[in-house]
C-alpha cells in the first residue's frame, strides 16, 4: 500500500511539473551572435585582453540580457542593460586578465528572455611571456689574425 502512495505521488507531481510548462512563444526575442567563439590567437603577457561577442535580436519582441557571467574570475564580461530591440545589434564585452601565462580555454554563460534563454560563449588562445628583451650589447668579435 506504501509504495502505491509512493507511486501515485511521484506519477502526481510529475504530470503537475509537465502542465506547468510555458508554450514556445513564436515572437521571442533571440539572440543570433556572428560568433560564439572568439579566438585570442596568442598575445602576450599583459596585452589588451578586451574582446567583444556582436548579436542581433532577430525575434519580433525586445531582448532582455539578464546576466553574464565568466566561468572564473579571470574572466569579466559587460553586456547591455538596456532592451535590445527586434533588429538591433549589440555587443557582449569580455575581458580576459592576460597577466596569467597559459592557454586560455574559458566559457561566458548568457542569460535572457530569448527563444534559447541560455547561451554559452567561449574564448580561447593562449599567453605567453613577453621576449626578453636584451639589456647589454654583444661583444664584438675582433680577430688578431687580421694583420
Amino acid at each position: 500500500m506504501r509504495q502505491l502512495i509512493t507511486t501515485l505521488a511521484v506519477a502526481f507531481f510529475g504530470f503537475t511539473a509537465m502542465a506547468q510548462e510555458k508554450p514556445e512563444n513564436p515572437n521571442a526575442a533571440t539572440i543570433d551572435f556572428e560568433t560564439e567563439v572568439v579566438d585570442y590567437g596568442t598575445v602576450e603577457k599583459g596585452a589588451n585582453g578586451e574582446r567583444e561577442f556582436k548579436f542581433t535580436n532577430n525575434g519580433k519582441e525586445p531582448l532582455i540580457i539578464t546576466s553574464a557571467r565568466g566561468s572564473c574570475g579571470c574572466t569579466v564580461p559587460s553586456w547591455p542593460k538596456e532592451p535590445i530591440a527586434p533588429g538591433e545589434s549589440a555587443v557582449i564585452k569580455v575581458k580576459y586578465d592576460t597577466q596569467r601565462v597559459g592557454p586560455i580555454n574559458k566559457s561566458v554563460t548568457v542569460n535572457s528572455n530569448a527563444k534559447t534563454p541560455v547561451k554559452v560563449l567561449r574564448i580561447k588562445g593562449k599567453v605567453v611571456k613577453p621576449e626578453e628583451v636584451k639589456t647589454t650589447p654583444e661583444k664584438e668579435k675582433s680577430s688578431m689574425m687580421a694583420k
